[in-house]
């Protein structure tokens, strides 16, 4: 394995667990605009419709892949400035 690899490692750990920070904290501030509620449904919630259900299920899904990705891409392009080597 690459010596870049390797350094990034721990900083790729990281920045999943800001990603997911980031993720969850906008996807309920989302969830407040769309039902007007505090709380998003859980699949196993009995008295929320499915359709409430799913579409929180798909709209937390879409957060979380596109702050994922945001995250992600910053932390390589980061890693490249300081070590001139893209970290893939």
């Amino acid at each position: 394995m690459k010596a870049s690899k390797l350094a990034y490692k721990p900083m790729g750990f990281a920045l999943g667990a800001l990603s997911g920070v980031i993720a969850s904290a906008a996807f309920k501030q989302t969830w407040k605009v769309i039902e007007g509620e505090g709380d998003a449904p859980d699949a196993l919630d009995e008295d929320r419709p499915w359709r409430q259900i799913l579409l929180a299920a798909a709209v937390q899904g879409a957060i979380f892949a596109v702050v994922k990705a945001t995250v992600e891409r910053s932390g390589a392009k980061a890693t490249r400035r300081v070590t001139g080597v893209w970290p893939a």
